[in-house]
């Protein structure tokens, strides 16, 4: 009973928090930062290491550069992941624009099962809820659930604000097979660490060999889809633009492992252009070939 008063007292607070405006929430980021970074320390070995393995060309200057912007950066992006709890449509709009809104409606207005891949680059979140507000196709936001139940369900509701549908990871299949005689848009994060037993395929990202969930490509090739990047760009503190980028137009006559190639270099590039932005606290690099019985490692 007192861990679920917690989580309460926990929702709320966050809701209250959600209705501050930007400006002030800024501030707190920049509070964060100094809290996160300079005391706490937040996974900083882990960020250093993965700058170092990721960027080896680089001077040690150079690195502690990106470390400290990427730090900035993530305190923004909490809060923001924060704001989305309450924020308009119209906030929203002006925050989060697309490049290319001519090929976004023809995408949106073809009878094709569109199955797009993003990074945790910028905030993936503010992404998710802007392609579902210019929508009104069954369009599939993909999460991994919370243990803690309440808390799912909050962020649950958070996330279908504009229509979305979230969707339990393990039941993404289920949910396709449902909609199959229907168009619907889904969107995956596709640097997400796969689990030792699922970490059969290897890539070459960053600089180092990486397991690459196969999941998107199986999904792709199963529904006929087409497959699209969602290239997101910071342009400002608080302000996104992004451009959605067709990778494979055919998914069934592509080649095995074609598309995790696809997104995977595409990925890397706009990683290698502005590195500030991708999430280095994540633990990408969990496992290596030698590690896993029978890998296919492809570089």
């Amino acid at each position: 009973m007192i861990k679920k008063g917690l989580s309460y007292i926990g929702i709320f607070f966050l809701y209250l928090l959600s209705l501050l405006p930007f400006w002030f929430l800024y501030l707190i980021s920049d509070f964060l930062f100094v809290i996160i970074y300079y005391i706490v320390g937040y996974r900083r070995k882990v960020v250093q290491q993965n700058l170092q393995n990721s960027f080896p060309e680089k001077t040690i200057q150079e690195r502690k550069d990106i470390e400290q912007k990427f730090y900035h950066h993530f305190c923004d992006l909490v809060v923001e992941t924060v704001k989305t709890i309450s924020i308009s449509a119209a906030q929203l709009a002006k925050r989060v624009k697309q490049t290319n809104p001519d090929v976004v409606k023809k995408l949106l207005d073809s009878d094709r099962k569109l199955v797009g891949v993003a990074g945790h680059y910028c905030n993936w979140e503010l992404l998710a809820q802007s392609i579902t507000s210019i929508t009104d196709k069954k369009f599939m936001i993909i999460y991994k659930p919370l243990s803690n139940k309440i808390f799912d369900q909050f962020f649950i509701k958070t996330r279908s604000r504009f229509r979305g549908i979230p969707v339990a990871m393990k039941l993404v299949l289920r949910k396709m097979v449902e909609l199959k005689n229907e168009p619907f848009i889904t969107v995956l994060l596709g640097d997400q660490t796969p689990v030792r037993h699922e970490s059969t395929y290897f890539t070459t990202f960053l600089n180092q060999p990486t397991p690459v969930f196969l999941g998107l490509e199986k999904m792709a090739k199963s529904f006929d889809s087409l497959v699209y990047f969602c290239d997101m760009r910071k342009v400002k503190r608080g302000y996104y633009t992004y451009t959605v980028v067709p990778l494979i137009e055919d998914a069934k006559e592509s080649a095995p492992y074609e598309i995790t190639k696809a997104h995977v270099k595409y990925l890397e590039k706009v990683i290698r252009e502005e590195p500030q932005y991708w999430l280095w606290s994540h633990r990408r690099w969990k496992f290596k070939p030698e590690d896993i019985e029978n890998a296919v490692v492809d570089d």
